[in-house]
């Protein structure tokens, strides 16, 4: 019996042939290592029909020297949990003569011959006496306990007691090696008492209720809302493909565990939405025609700036995320409303109807994840906090999907902040709507349009601003050269003073128009 030494390998008995060091324990002779110690023996000692003579070992590990090794390896055996957990090392000449008999009456023949049993006892456990303070217990059990009733219950496990003034002591037995400290001593006691005889207390530290703020929201208020949205919740494991974090997330260099759980499961995720594509393939695998899934986790990235502290680990940064994915049909099945596919825009509505009132912002954008044409980043002011899109089609083929999902994945922090709404006089005069059609260049967007119309110097005149109709012709026509649009938009003014008059009107919509000629190069259409 020796600690390993680097380099050295040994076939098991499950087949498996793992490399050893000095950190394992190992049972080898001059020529090789034949068996990992309190693990598993080695593919030399196994044991076929042409088996003559055995030879029957036993032996008492220490659990330190047992302890996570099966599991660097990647398995583990009913002998390893034993042993790192601990054995009575008293018992083991009786297993040897137990084992010894039942190969007798299983195997044994009238020519069978038992040798003598070689007990070797070196550096075997020695168990301290733990010493108990009677007022100790009483304090910490929180029920008052004479040392006698204490002495019982210790007696009544077969612990040996000394009792002293105001003390017991016990010295364990080998097959306790759970009994170290006071502390478990005590832990016994109560056990044996039982817990049911524990007397309620209540606390005598003042409680103070934390108050939500009333600009935020509660996380549970933000997963009810995407309920009510069709949305279903999933929950799922933080530990994912490497090849998620590549491909989805764009994350070259994830963080990687030291013993996962499984191969595919070996890095932390930085993105929620490896998880759920995972649980539309699952679904749609089951012949599921429409899946609309979000999570609400945290994600995990390598970060130099954060620095440790109670609530963080220096090196890493773990913020809060919110995503969601829809596949398959916009609205269940209905008589009322015509199948389609969800889309881009379906997504976008039910983004802005999660975050409203806030006013979001979209612009094109790139996501190692998403469509290269059907994917924008959500602006809330000037901060970016997340991105809404349609999966990439190179992924989409990969994951072998009839279509395209649509997904979002937003930073929790910003979704439970909420304006608070404040009190506003309504109009009482009549409000005036005037239509404008525009012509402008096919690059423009609908956020530049609006973006010009609202900074024009209307005078606090202007309320809202729609667009209605968008209009692209086939080919060149009067007015539209090829590579412009018409942009159709309704106005709505009005004023808290007075009815607006024609001359006012007029001001503002002239305005608006000189706005948007200098803003996007846009013209009136005839």
């Amino acid at each position: 019996m020796r600690w390993g030494r680097a380099g050295e390998q040994i076939k098991l008995l499950n087949g498996n042939t793992v490399t050893v060091d000095d950190k394992v324990g190992v049972i080898a002779d001059e020529v090789q290592v034949e068996s990992l110690a309190g693990i598993m023996g080695g593919d030399a000692t196994a044991v076929s029909d042409d088996t003559r003579n055995i030879y029957i070992e036993a032996a008492f590990w220490w659990p330190t020297s047992v302890a996570g090794r099966s599991r660097r390896y990647n398995f583990s055996t009913d002998a390893g949990h034993r042993f790192e957990r601990g054995v009575d090392p008293q018992q083991t000449v009786a297993h040897i003569e137990r084992i010894t008999q039942l190969v007798i009456d299983i195997c044994g023949t009238a020519d069978t011959a038992c040798g003598p049993i070689d007990d070797q006892q070196v550096k075997m456990p020695e168990r301290a006496p733990v010493t108990l303070r009677v007022a100790r217990a009483v304090k910490v059990i929180g029920m008052a306990l004479t040392q006698e009733r204490m002495a019982q219950a210790l007696r009544g496990l077969g612990l040996p007691v000394t009792e002293g003034e105001g003390t017991l002591t016990v010295t364990p037995p080998s097959y306790r090696f759970d009994l170290q400290i006071e502390e478990d001593l005590i832990e016994e006691i109560a056990r044996m008492v039982g817990y049911e005889q524990l007397p309620t207390t209540p606390p005598n530290a003042p409680i103070t209720a934390r108050l939500r703020a009333e600009a935020s929201r509660s996380p549970y208020a933000v997963r009810r809302q995407l309920a009510g949205l069709g949305y279903q919740e999933t929950i799922n494991y933080s530990f994912v493909e490497e090849r998620w974090e590549r491909e989805l997330a764009g994350n070259a260099d994830p963080i990687r565990l030291l013993n996962p759980i499984a191969s595919q499961m070996s890095v932390m995720r930085s993105s929620l939405l490896g998880n759920l594509l995972q649980v539309v393939k699952f679904n749609t695998d089951r012949k599921a025609t429409r899946v609309r899934v979000f999570e609400v986790g945290r994600v995990f990235r390598k970060d130099a700036s954060v620095k440790g502290s109670d609530e963080t680990v220096e090196g890493f940064d773990q913020p809060m995320r919110i995503a969601g994915m829809a596949y398959g049909p916009a609205q269940p099945l209905q008589w009322g409303v015509k199948e389609q596919a969800v889309d881009f825009y379906d997504i976008k509505a039910d983004v802005q109807a999660l975050m409203a009132p806030a006013e979001l912002s979209f612009e094109p954008a790139a996501h190692p994840g998403m469509h290269p044409g059907r994917c924008a980043r959500v602006l809330l002011g000037e901060r970016v906090i997340g991105h809404v899109g349609e999966l990439h089609p190179r992924w989409r083929q990969a994951w072998d999907l009839p279509q395209a999902p649509v997904m979002f994945e937003l930073a929790l922090d910003a979704v439970l902040q909420r304006t608070v709404p404040s009190f506003q006089n309504v109009s009482r005069f009549q409000a005036v709507e005037r239509d404008i059609a525009v012509i402008v260049n096919e690059s423009v967007t609908h956020a530049a349009l609006m973006q010009a119309i609202h900074e024009a110097p209307t005078q606090g005149l202007l309320r809202d601003a729609l667009l209605f109709d968008v209009y692209r012709p086939k080919q060149a026509v009067a007015g539209l050269s090829e590579g412009e649009k018409s942009l159709a938009v309704r106005l709505t003014l009005n004023s808290d003073d007075a009815t607006l008059t024609d001359a006012q009107i007029e001001s503002a919509m002239q305005a608006i128009v000189a706005q948007l000629t200098r803003d996007v190069g846009a013209r009136l259409r005839g």
